[in-house]
């Protein structure tokens, strides 16, 4: 498995298109397109799992760069999620209510 992330999309590309363009290269196990969470409006950008690492090898020599609804869209692998531990080290930040 092998996921692949896609940017420069046009707003305008529906999931079933965006599904539909990777699918002609092998075996599709997910395409999500990435909506704002406030406004549910295509960021422009999304992800692709494919079963295939060859496919997905594929699909990226064969889209990279392709236009795509007036754009020129970039297809490669999806770097690993950054974590967040959250919270940060107090000690480095200076303490305003004390002044």
């Amino acid at each position: 498995m092998k996921k692949l992330y896609i940017g420069n999309l046009s707003y305008d590309v529906t999931q079933e298109e965006f599904e539909k363009m990777f699918s002609e290269y092998g075996s599709v196990s997910s395409a999500v397109i990435i909506s704002d969470k406030f406004t549910g409006r295509p960021k422009g950008f999304g992800f692709v799992e494919m079963e295939n690492a060859d496919e997905a090898d594929s699909a990226i020599k064969g889209l990279d760069g392709k236009s795509v609804q007036g754009r020129n869209i970039k297809v490669n692998e999806a770097r690993p999620k950054k974590s967040f531990s959250g919270g940060g080290n107090h000690r480095n930040h200076r303490n305003y209510r004390n002044k």
